[in-house]
């Protein structure tokens, strides 16, 4: 029911408007009245009616003035200004604050309310119209998702311009201002699914970091980085201020992933920097804490400003070799590097690996040798797990004499093995992921009339994570996957245009639209011109 509103200095006018029609039973609710646009200001802002009747001359505050109020801080009122013969400048003048009518007095009531009528029907329409916008928007955010992806790579990796940057920020609505900025990196995984697998808990905490992070929107940008977890961009306007931003979000970030008892987490946070430009030494520093996931327990965030102190209190008691345990070399550590980890962390996690070791071990032929064996049966048991072929393997060299002889050359060697190894785990799962695109376009041409077809229901029929699926499809489609719906479901509903004469309601619902007036959105967003139009033969 909308809101009307009375702002009009004549008693007898406003008396007569306020009471001669029966707002109720119009469909309307009348939510106050004044006698002038002063006191008639903070009434209007306590109500925030839909259409605000007023005077075009009053005393104190005129229409005019009153107008111009109402455009600033409620734009989306409409205004109905009256006005005598003798005002007629004024009201020209109303218009051009875009007052939506202006009606000359005496007005009775059944042309008043004929009046509100059209506007109302004008007001509906505007809002019928902004909310199928906002669904549009909202079943294309997955473009924007890829968008705000690629920006946020370019903005950590330095290959674009600092002006660049600011421009697609703008076009993105990123605001970047600030005088300081840190990186946070995150990863959550479920212990029940493999890291690219569907698993419903996971895409409930994404939906909650993004909530969380709004409660703070000032400061902190969040970005998806598909199997890579998520990225934070913290920014303030102080050191000190940022520090305390970065403590309160990871504070809430690990409580409210205290009731997932199957999720995992880890979080590396990357040196605070003044430019744009040297975001990437920030990114580096978060991604060097975040390989500590692998020799580390979970469940924490580490700072890269504590990174080498950890290191150094690790290594600080000299270890007898006599009471070597091989369990200190945890198998498990390098497995799960081997499952989840990034060629681009390779380096970090070897370095990061020996330097948690004590001298007398390094330098110990036997010890190394273990170090060795043991990573490289660890390579073989998890490429046998999944199934990699014989032939695929041709890139492993076996550990010989060489790969044992120093500290630098077993370094050197289990680099390259994680390295190739990863490469490989890399090719196979892509032809893995190239059978699920397949199998989701099998299902999307089976189900394209399910109206709640979506991107995580997609995911969870072919047991691939929401966001890498996102990436996979656009990569093997060349579109996003929302888009490459509503193009099947618009082809569709061509055909049944062209070839039918259903009406455009049982069309809509035959393609997966049950709202028709969002579909007929659609078809002239995809098509260009409307479903009536369309099968005129226009």
């Amino acid at each position: 029911m909308l809101k009307i509103f009375l702002a009009e200095d004549e008693y007898v006018i406003r008396n007569g408007i306020r009471n001669r029609i029966d707002w109720k039973a119009a469909g309307y609710e009348f939510v106050g009245d004044a006698a002038d646009g002063e006191m008639a200001w903070p009434q209007i802002l306590a109500a925030r009616p839909d259409i605000v009747i007023t005077d075009i001359k009053m005393p104190f505050m005129d229409g005019l003035e009153l107008s111009r109020l109402i455009r600033k801080e409620l734009p989306e009122t409409e205004i109905i200004v009256l006005t005598g013969h003798e005002e007629f400048d004024y009201a020209r003048q109303a218009l051009n604050l875009g007052v939506a009518k202006y009606l000359l007095k005496p007005v009775n009531a059944q042309e008043l309310l004929a009046e509100i009528d059209d506007l109302a029907e004008r007001i509906e329409e505007k809002r019928r119209h902004s909310a199928l916008r906002s669904r549009y928007e909202a079943d294309m955010a997955e473009k924007a998702l890829a968008d705000r992806r690629e920006f946020f790579r370019v903005l950590v990796t330095g290959t674009g311009s600092v002006s660049e940057l600011l421009g697609q920020a703008g076009k993105l609505s990123i605001d970047l201002s600030a005088a300081w900025y840190n990186v946070v990196l995150l990863r959550v995984w479920s212990t029940k699914h493999a890291p690219d697998e569907f698993s419903r808990s996971i895409v409930e905490i994404g939906e909650q970091l993004e909530a969380l992070r709004r409660e703070d929107a000032e400061h902190l940008i969040l970005f998806d980085r598909a199997l890579e977890g998520k990225a934070l961009l913290c920014k303030a306007a102080s050191e000190a201020e940022l520090a305390k931003i970065q403590l309160r979000f990871t504070g809430r970030f690990a409580d409210f992933l205290k009731k997932y008892p199957y999720v995992r987490w880890f979080g590396g946070i990357g040196t605070p920097v003044q430019r744009l430009s040297e975001m990437p030494a920030s990114f580096e520093a978060a991604g060097r804490a975040m390989a500590h996931r692998f020799l580390y327990p979970h469940n924490l965030i580490l700072d890269s400003a504590e990174l080498e102190t950890a290191i150094r209190a690790e290594t600080a008691d000299p270890l007898d070799l006599r009471h070597v345990d091989p369990s200190q070399v945890d198998r498990r550590r390098v497995r799960e590097f081997l499952l989840q980890g990034d060629p681009g962390e390779v380096n970090w996690f070897i370095e990061d690996f020996f330097s948690g070791l004590a001298e007398d071990a390094k330098n110990s032929l036997m010890f190394r040798n273990y170090i060795v064996l043991n990573a490289w049966f660890c390579v073989l048991d998890v490429l046998n797990e999944a199934g990699v072929a014989d032939e695929a393997r041709e890139g492993l060299r076996e550990p010989g004499p060489d790969a044992m002889k120093s500290t630098a050359a077993a370094r050197a060697y289990l680099t390259q093995l994680l390295l190739e190894s990863c490469r490989i785990r890399q090719q196979h799962v892509r032809a893995h992921y190239t059978e699920a695109v397949e199998e989701a376009l099998r299902y999307i041409r089976g189900h394209y009339a399910d109206e709640d077809l979506s991107l995580n229901v997609l995911a969870s029929k072919v047991n691939v994570s929401p966001n890498h699926l996102s990436t996979l499809f656009s990569q093997q489609t060349g579109r996003p996957f929302i888009r490459y719906l509503t193009e099947l479901r618009m082809e569709k509903a061509k055909e049944l245009l062209r070839g039918t004469d259903l009406k455009t309601g049982a069309i809509a619902q035959q393609v997966g639209y049950q709202d028709p007036h969002y579909f007929s959105y659609l078809f002239r967003k995809t098509v260009g011109m409307p479903p009536t139009q369309y099968r005129q033969g226009s």
